[in-house]
């Protein structure tokens, strides 16, 4: 016997106050980045810094990319239908991907190539170009706050580190958001150490390298991005904390003698399919083996930080089996 758990509710209180909060930061980040592009591109046209340039493109590929994520809270927020009975939570991924692509290329491919043709090019006096900075420095940086206030608020919620939940934090976009800020606020030290060192010594080649360097900044944030963008994609399984505590659940049943296979993968930040064979009492009946997999599936649904979507397979221990989908 195969069987689903009762479908959850539409929306979860948790998932819906998490999907809110990471709408309020991804719109702070874009409302900062529009600001601060308009800024770095006036600056760039009266300074003739090229890294000036590289931090206007990255600032445009940025407000891009806030619009890719918009995009993707509103897409992925669609309650499941009969051509997606699972939701579409997924698709999350999908737009921080296209994200991740916007960085490689409107952000870090731009600033190299801008960086290389300013290597042995002179720029006129960088003082706007600094107080612009200074602006940019307190946008991005009020933006960098908000997503990392989040991050943190996250960790404690699901009892991790900090630096272990955005390594294996499922939510792509807030991830987005957090590297996309630490990479400006960084691209705006790249740029100001540039036309410094350049009036230093009076060679553009500073001014050049550190629009470069920006450049290799965004393609480094652009890879990872799109990497964890891919492992979720092709279906990623729950963490190890939240399989432990699965299977944890899943044996200590009244009813069970063994847990043989446990299988999940992610449905989005919000969402996570587990599929279990286990091997029950040979006395349990029938109503009672209904009542263990709804029992499990209220218990999983009250420990973890997502909406699970439980599929219990009871079979016999010595039998190889399957798990089904239905």
């Amino acid at each position: 016997m195969s069987r689903p758990a009762p479908a959850a509710p539409p929306t979860a209180p948790a998932p819906a106050r998490a999907s809110a909060s990471t709408r309020r930061t991804v719109l702070v980040a874009g409302a900062a980045n529009i600001v601060v592009a308009v800024a770095k591109l006036a600056a760039g046209i009266l300074t003739g810094s090229s890294a000036m340039l590289a931090e206007t493109a990255h600032s445009a590929a940025d407000t891009l990319n806030q619009a890719f994520l918009l995009a993707s809270l509103r897409r992925g927020g669609r309650p499941p239908d009969a051509r997606h009975p699972f939701g579409y939570g997924q698709e999350r991924y999908f737009w921080s991907l296209l994200a991740a692509f916007g960085i490689f290329v409107a952000g870090g491919g731009f600033s190299v190539f801008e960086g290389l043709l300013s290597l042995h090019r002179s720029d006129h006096n960088p003082l706007v170009a600094y107080i612009v900075l200074g602006v940019a420095f307190v946008a991005e940086g009020m933006s960098l706050i908000r997503a990392a206030h989040q991050v943190r608020s996250e960790a404690r919620r699901d009892h991790d580190e900090v630096l272990e939940h955005v390594r294996s934090s499922p939510d792509t976009t807030v991830k987005a958001a957090l590297f996309e800020d630490s990479a400006a606020v960084v691209g705006l030290v790249l740029a100001a150490a540039g036309l410094l060192l350049q009036q230093l010594t009076g060679s553009p080649v500073w001014d050049g390298a550190a629009s470069i360097a920006i450049g290799g900044l965004l393609v480094v944030v652009a890879v990872r991005l799109g990497l964890d963008s891919r492992d979720l994609l092709i279906g990623k399984a729950a963490s190890p904390r939240e399989l432990e505590l699965i299977r944890g659940e899943i044996e200590r049943t009244p009813g069970i003698d063994a847990l043989l296979e446990l299988l999940t993968m992610r449905l989005g930040p919000d969402h996570l399919i587990v599929a279990a064979r286990v091997a029950f009492d040979d006395d349990l009946s029938a109503d009672r083996a209904e009542d263990l997999a709804d029992d499990i599936d209220r218990r999983l649904a009250e420990r973890l930080a997502v909406v699970p979507r439980v599929f219990v397979d009871p079979t016999q221990a010595s039998r190889p089996g399957r798990l089904s989908g239905s």
